[in-house]
C-alpha cells in the first residue's frame, strides 16, 4: 500500500519555497500563515495523539479541518471573519499540495471545497475633513516628536499607505521635483508611485533635513533611530486623535485606527471624483472589486442624505395580487 507524503516537508516546502521565494509575500502574512498551521496542528495533535513530525497529510481532511474551524468559532470564540482568514491560509497550502504532490490531489479539491462562511459586509468607516485636520494640527510641532509625528500622519493621509509601507518608508523613496513623488512597496513586493502635495513635500523636505545627523535612512525613525512598529503608529495616532477630540468631539465617539486614515484618503478622493480605478492604483489593490467598498460607503452617506429630505407628498397605492400563487408570494 503506497503511503502518504508526510506534513513537515510539505510544510517547509510551502513556507520557504512557494511563500518567501516564489510569491515574496510580507513578513504578516507569513506570521498570519504559521499561527494558523500551529493552531491547526495543535489541535490535531490534541485530536489524534499524533505528534506533527509523524503526520500524514491524509491525517487533515475534510472532517478534521471542519471540526477545527468550529473549535476556533466555540471554544477561541473567533469571529467568522478569523475562521475564513484561517481557512484562506488551509485553502493556500493544498493548493500547494495538489501542485508538488499529486497523489495527494484528491484530498486537496476535498478541502478546497470547504467554503468560507458569509459574513456582514460592513461599511467603511473614514473621516470628514475637519476631523482629518483636527488630526494633523494635533501634534506639537515646537517638538521633535511633534514635528516626525505630523510629517508621519500626513504623509499617511496624502499616499492612503498602508501601517507597514509608512514604517518601512526609507528617505530615498521620495523623489523631490516639480512633481515630488513617493514611492511605496506594497503587497507582494508591488511598487507603485503617488504624487504628494506640495504641502506635504515642503514638510517631508524639511524634515529629512533635520534627520540629516540621525544616521537613518528611515524616513519616519524612533527616537533611536529605529524603525517604527505599528504600534508604535497607531499610538502615535491616538496621542493626535485625543488631542483633537478638544476640537471635534465627535472623534471621542469613533474607533480611528490607522487603517481609517487610509479609508478616508480614498473616500476623500471619491467624493473629490477621482475615478474608482485610478483609486485602486493609488492604494495598491490588486483587484478592483476590494476598492468598491468605498461606493458602498459614499452611495450610504447619499442614502442618509437622502432620508432627510423630505418626502414629496403624493398618493401612492400598495400593489394587491389576485393570482392565487402571486397571494402566496406577497404572505411569505
Amino acid at each position: 500500500m503506497e503511503t502518504t507524503t508526510m506534513i513537515g516537508p510539505l510544510l517547509q516546502g510551502f513556507f520557504l519555497e512557494h511563500l518567501l521565494a516564489h510569491k515574496q509575500v510580507s513578513p504578516r502574512t507569513v506570521s498570519s500563515y504559521r499561527d494558523t498551521f500551529r493552531l491547526l496542528l495543535q489541535f490535531v495533535r490534541d485530536r489524534t495523539c499524533i505528534e506533527p513530525s509523524s503526520l500524514h497529510i491524509d491525517a487533515l481532511d475534510v472532517p478534521i479541518i471542519l471540526s477545527f474551524l468550529d473549535h476556533l468559532e466555540t471554544e477561541r470564540h473567533n469571529s467568522a471573519r478569523s475562521r475564513n482568514a484561517r481557512l484562506a491560509a488551509i485553502h493556500s497550502f493544498f493548493r500547494w499540495v495538489a501542485l508538488c504532490d499529486p497523489k495527494s490531489a484528491g484530498l486537496a479539491n476535498r478541502v478546497l471545497a470547504i467554503p468560507a462562511k458569509q459574513v456582514d459586509r460592513l461599511l467603511v468607516q473614514s473621516l470628514r475633513r475637519d476631523e482629518i485636520n483636527a488630526i494633523l494640527a494635533a501634534p506639537d510641532r515646537s517638538q521633535w516628536r511633534g514635528r516626525r509625528d505630523y510629517a508621519l500622519l500626513l504623509t499617511m493621509y496624502n499616499t492612503g499607505a498602508r501601517v507597514s509601507e509608512i514604517t518601512a518608508l526609507r528617505q530615498p523613496q521620495i523623489q523631490f521635483s516639480r512633481t515630488t513623488l513617493i514611492n511605496l512597496m506594497g503587497k507582494g513586493r508591488k511598487e507603485r508611485s503617488i504624487p504628494l502635495w506640495t504641502t506635504t513635500a515642503q514638510v517631508l523636505k524639511t524634515w529629512f533635513h533635520e534627520l540629516e545627523g540621525a544616521r537613518t535612512s528611515l524616513a519616519f525613525p524612533s527616537y533611536r533611530g529605529r524603525q517604527l512598529s505599528r504600534n508604535g503608529v497607531d499610538y502615535i495616532l491616538q496621542q493626535s486623535v485625543a488631542e483633537a477630540s478638544s476640537h471635534c468631539p465627535g472623534l471621542e465617539e469613533k474607533r480611528i485606527s490607522p487603517h481609517v486614515i487610509r479609508h478616508t484618503t480614498a473616500m476623500h478622493l471619491l467624493q473629490s471624483g477621482v475615478d474608482i480605478g485610478l483609486i485602486a492604483v493609488w492604494l495598491g489593490h490588486e483587484n478592483i472589486e476590494t476598492t468598491h467598498v468605498y461606493i458602498d460607503a459614499n452611495l450610504a452617506a447619499k442614502k442618509m442624505a437622502l432620508d432627510n429630505l423630505p418626502p414629496i407628498e403624493a398618493a401612492y397605492f400598495r400593489l394587491k395580487p389576485v393570482d392565487g400563487v402571486l397571494a402566496f408570494l406577497q404572505k411569505l
